[in-house]
Parts: C-alpha cells; structure tokens; sequence
C-alpha cells in the first residue's frame, strides 16, 4: 500500500504572481520535509499548478500536509486529494510515470474536495480515497480520516498567518518562549494567540499522528 498526494493551488489563476507562489510552495515543501521528514517521494509540480507526492502511511501524509497548510502565507493556499492503494509505475525512456490505483484514488479525491469547497465545505482543502478492493477495516480508517481532515481544515483556513506559524511551531516542539521570541511579541500574546485558535487541539493531533515515529 502506498499513499499517493495530487494537491493544485486554490484560486490559482487570480494569483497575481503564479511563478512566484510556485517557489513559495516548493520552499514550504522543503522545508516541511527537512523539519518532519517523512515523504518518500515530497510534493514537486508536475503541471500547471498542479503537485504529486508519495508517502509511506497515511499518518505521515496527514501529518506532513498539515504542516504545509500552517507553513504557508495567507495569498496562497493548496487542496490535497490523497489515494491510499497500489502504485503500478510505468517506466518509459527517460522518467517513470505515476500510475496504479492508488493514484486514480488521488485524482477521485481531489475532484471531490474540490466539489466540497464549492458548495457544503468552503473551507474543505483535504479528501481521502481508497482504491477498489481494500478491505472493510481500511475503509474505515480511511473514512474516519477524511472526517478528521475536514475538521482540521475547517479550524487551519481561519487561523491567521501569525497562529499559524505559532501552531507550526508548537507541532515541533517548539516552547511559547521561543516561539515568542522569535515573533518579537510576548509569551502572553503566544498563549492567547493559540488558545483563541484552538491550537492545542492540532498539536495534540499532529503528536498522535507521529507518535510511532517518536517511539
């Protein structure tokens, strides 16, 4: 099983620099994958606005995506359709090609969370797809997922840019001290900051999704 990310930039043709927000999002990417590294294969762009990456679980897809939400600035935003299944790729001369239902999956949840964020979910950014065939558990893990990302989601689009960096750092590790410090504010402000946004809940989130890591 190999879980396979499609992820394209929100609104991507109102950016008024396209090039520039590209650099952006591969520099989050780098920076995503050098603080957790986790991804197999990290987010590269492959056409237009659109990105592909490969991961080893589920856990570390969710994981590392959400840190690439809070990682980037508030002019630039990516959805993600995540495909849990087998991965068939085709080599031909020069590169390989993805294929295999894992990442027909990604294409079928990306189109979905797409559809969510126009009409029940405008703050949808995540959808999770299983391919034909995995068996009754993970289907089930894989639901529960996709529920759990809609929630994060949710909570991620209305943070400002600020909590979100202060959110990422928390993830990490990092103290409301250094954390403070480092945004020229007080710990006071990095406590009521956090606190307003619900951060802790995201914390404690992203700590259960990479405590196998941990162990």
């Amino acid at each position: 099983m190999t879980v396979t990310v499609i992820a394209d930039i929100v609104a991507s043709r109102r950016l008024r620099d396209r090039a520039g927000a590209q650099r952006t999002i591969a520099e989050t990417v780098d920076r995503v994958q050098h603080d957790l590294p986790v991804a197999s294969s990290p987010l590269a762009a492959v056409v237009g606005d659109e990105l592909q990456g490969e991961y080893p679980t589920l856990s570390d897809a969710l994981a590392s995506l959400l840190l690439v939400r809070l990682a980037l600035p508030d002019e630039i935003d990516c959805r993600f359709g995540i495909g849990v299944g087998e991965v068939r790729p085709i080599a031909l001369a020069e590169r390989v090609v993805p294929e295999g239902p894992a990442w027909w999956a990604a294409r079928e949840a990306i189109e979905h969370v797409e559809r969510l964020q126009q009409r029940a979910a405008p703050h949808a950014r995540t959808w999770i797809v299983g391919a034909e065939g995995e068996d009754a558990t993970m289907s089930e893990t894989i639901a529960l997922a996709a529920a759990y990302a809609l929630s994060r989601d949710q909570q991620v689009s209305t943070m400002s840019e600020r909590t979100r960096r202060l959110t990422y750092g928390r993830c990490l590790g990092r103290s409301q001290r250094e954390l403070a410090s480092a945004e020229d504010v007080s710990q006071s402000a990095v406590s009521q900051a956090l606190a307003a946004a619900g951060s802790t809940a995201l914390v404690e989130g992203f700590l259960a999704l990479t405590a196998r890591r941990s162990a």
